[in-house]
C-alpha cells in the first residue's frame, strides 16, 4: 500500500520529534541505526521532508535532521502526499492510472467501488492523524511494554 520510502519517512518523522531536544540536529547515521534502516535511502527520503519543510537540514559535522514543523500540525496526509503523492487515493488496483482515467468505452475496474470507500477512510486517517499523537502513542506503548 504505503511505499518502503513513505514508511520509512513516517518512522523517522516520528523518531525525530519524539526526541527530548526536538530542535536539536541528528546525525543521518544514527537516525539510520536506530531505526535499523539503510543510510542512503533514508538520506534522500529525508531530504524530500526536508525540502516541504517538515524537517530541517543542515550539513557538516555538527549536521543532521530535525523536525521543523510543529508535530501536533504534521498529519501523515503531509508526509504520504511528499514521499508517494496521490496515487494511494486515486488509482486504481486493477489498471494504471484512475478508473475514472479510463476510456469512456471500458468499465471502471470491478474494485472500484469497494476500493473508493476504503480510499476514502485511509484520506481520513491520513487526514487526521498527526505526528504528535503518534509520538505519543508510541511512548505509551513503550512504557506499556516495559
Amino acid at each position: 500500500m504505503l511505499s518502503n520510502s513513505c514508511r520509512y519517512g513516517i518512522r523517522a518523522v516520528i523518531y525525530l520529534a519524539s526526541q527530548p531536544e526536538a530542535n536539536r540536529k541528528i546525525g543521518i547515521k544514527k537516525i539510520s541505526n536506530d531505526l535499523n534502516l539503510p543510510t542512503p535511502f533514508l538520506a534522500k527520503i529525508l531530504q524530500q521532508l526536508a525540502k516541504q519543510k517538515i524537517l530541517s537540514s543542515s550539513k557538516g559535522p555538527h549536521g543532521g535532521f530535525s523536525i521543523l514543523k510543529d508535530p501536533r500540525k504534521v498529519t501523515l496526509l503531509d508526509i504520504v502526499n511528499t514521499i508517494d503523492g496521490q496515487d494511494i487515493f486515486t488509482g486504481c488496483i486493477m489498471h494504471n492510472g484512475s478508473c475514472e482515467g479510463l476510456e469512456k468505452d471500458k468499465m471502471r475496474c470491478p474494485l472500484h467501488e469497494d476500493y473508493e470507500k476504503s480510499r476514502k477512510e485511509l484520506m481520513r486517517l491520513f487526514s487526521n492523524r498527526t505526528i504528535h499523537e503518534l509520538v505519543v502513542k508510541s511512548n505509551n506503548e513503550e512504557l506499556i511494554s516495559i
